[in-house]
């Protein structure tokens, strides 16, 4: 079992950046995939990056392909979402989720990750 807890969200104007961090507990975040999923009120929760447990492949929708960036350190077991050029439809609650469950690719979909954080609120002002 791996605990998560998110950090970093904030008020940002439109187009500036933020840096989320997830600080994880437990032996296995090292060899978990990672994602970043997100939720606007009266939305679905929506993939929005993964990482495989290792760093070396990332996985993007096209919503934020070339604006966010995820990252891990798994000697810190923590994991980062990069986010530049922010816009207001951005706005939302962001949640770390782990994966322990090994796989040839991260999943995108939200229900083959077992453990989330409490998520961090981000809103991008216009």
């Amino acid at each position: 079992q791996v605990q998560l807890v998110e950090s970093g969200g904030g008020l940002v104007q439109a187009g500036g950046s933020l840096r989320l961090s997830c600080a994880a507990s437990g032996r296995t975040f090292s060899s978990s995939d990672v994602a970043w999923f997100r939720q606007a009120p009266r939305k679905e929760r929506e993939f929005i990056a993964a990482i495989n447990w290792s760093g070396e492949s990332t996985y993007y929708p096209d919503s934020v392909k070339g604006r966010f960036t995820i990252s891990r350190d798994n000697a810190k077991n923590t994991a980062y979402l990069q986010m530049d050029a922010l816009k207001p439809e951005d706005t939302a609650v962001y949640y770390c989720a782990a994966d322990s469950r090994p796989r040839t690719v991260p999943s995108q979909s939200r229900s083959d990750y077992d453990n989330w954080g409490q998520g961090t609120q981000v809103t991008v002002s216009s």
